[in-house]
Order: C-alpha cells, then structure tokens, then sequence
C-alpha cells in the first residue's frame, strides 16, 4: 500500500500515536492531528485516501469537522472513530457522509482491515458502463444518469450501486452488500446499508431501488 495516505484526527496523545504507528506499520504514508481544527485544515489542504476521525473532542469536534469536511470534499473516505457507540450517533454521521464508524475500544485488526477495504474500494482501472431499467451508470466516473441527467455518487454509494445493478433482477441481501462494499463477514448490528440505500434514492429517484421485505434490495425488479 505504498503511497497510500492516512489523516488520524484524535485528541488523546497515546490513542493517536498508537493509530499512527499501526497505520505505518501497514506501510501507509500517516499524518495526524490533535484537535479537530488542525485536522480540518490537514485534510482540506492535502490528499489523503482515508481521514480516521474522533468524534469527542474540545473545540471544534468530529461532527463539525465531517460536515465541514465533507462540504469541501464530498468524495473524502472517512471513517469514524469513537466513544460514542449508541445508534443514533452512528446514524448521524453514516447520513452527513461517513463510509464507516467503529466504537472504542476497538480491535486494531479491525480499525486497519477497515481502511484497507476504503482504499481497495476506490473505483479504479477501466470505465464499464452498467445499465439497467432506465439506469445508466458508469462506477469510474461515479456518476450515474436516471434520464435527468448525470448524478455524482461518493465512493462508497457507487460501489453499493454497482452490486446491485450487477445482480439486476434480483434481491440483493444486506449481508451480501455489507461483504461485498464493506468487507465485513459478519453483521455488526448497524443500518449501514439501510442508510445507503436512502442516499441512493434521494439522488436518484425514490422507485428506482426496490425493498423486499425479508431478501434484502435490489433494481429492475418485477
């Protein structure tokens, strides 16, 4: 994973640099910040594949320092890293546009499988245009047109959008999705996908995905 580069953003020194050198021992490029408004002005003014970010901090917290974020970027993979564990902060960040969230304490096998699968996720290589029931959508330029023309997708909802465009006319289970976009074997007991899925239908149409009850999501389905 050489070149690839991590912003750690936590106020606690001995959390920070345990994130820190966890992250460099996986050989990625890692800088940090000790409080959200440095943090803020790192990930504005540099490139950074994924952005780990604590949510409780004095001054200018996490909430504030994603939404600023994401105003100015939308397409910034980050990753919430936090105390808070209750559903509803979880929800809260995953629809201002978080791609993941992990209570503390954590496992540092988890906190690193999952900035793995943000950087291995990132549409890369050759354009393959998928289309489906009126849906036109091209997963490199993250763009996808319902006939109103193109839409732009973050990362993370276009990957959602490419499983289930490639399984047209079939449910697609939360379970497969949580594997195939989040990389989990497992479900970690959030609405993850749930929250996706509503993003996904405020861009584009609220019909285009459909709800099975019991069997998951899908598109073009009968």
């Amino acid at each position: 994973m050489t070149g690839n580069r991590v912003l750690a953003i936590d106020d606690e020194p001995r959390m920070i640099d345990f994130i820190a050198g966890a992250l460099r021992s996986e050989g990625l490029d890692v800088d940090v910040a000790s409080n959200g408004e440095a943090g803020f002005r790192l990930a504005v003014t540099h490139a950074y594949d994924v952005v780990v970010l604590d949510l409780v901090m004095p001054g200018t917290d996490g909430i504030s320092v994603l939404t600023r974020l994401l105003r100015r970027k939308p397409d910034q993979s980050v990753i919430i890293l936090s105390c808070l564990t209750d559903v509803r902060s979880k929800v809260r960040c995953l629809e201002l546009g978080a791609e993941d969230y992990l209570g503390k304490p954590f496992a540092l096998d988890e906190l690193l499988a999952r900035v793995k699968v943000r950087i291995r996720g990132r549409p890369s290589g050759t354009s393959h245009v998928l289309t489906s029931d009126g849906l036109r959508f091209d997963p490199l330029r993250q763009e996808v047109d319902a006939g109103r023309g193109p839409v732009s997708l973050t990362p993370r909802e276009a990957l959602v959008l490419a499983e289930l465009m490639a399984n047209a006319g079939r449910a697609v289970s939360k379970e497969r999705l949580l594997a195939a976009v989040w990389g989990y074997s497992f479900d970690p007991g959030s609405n993850v996908v749930d929250v996706y899925v509503r993003r996904l239908r405020r861009k584009i149409a609220p019909g285009v995905i459909s709800t099975v009850r019991g069997a998951g999501y899908g598109v073009d389905l009968e």
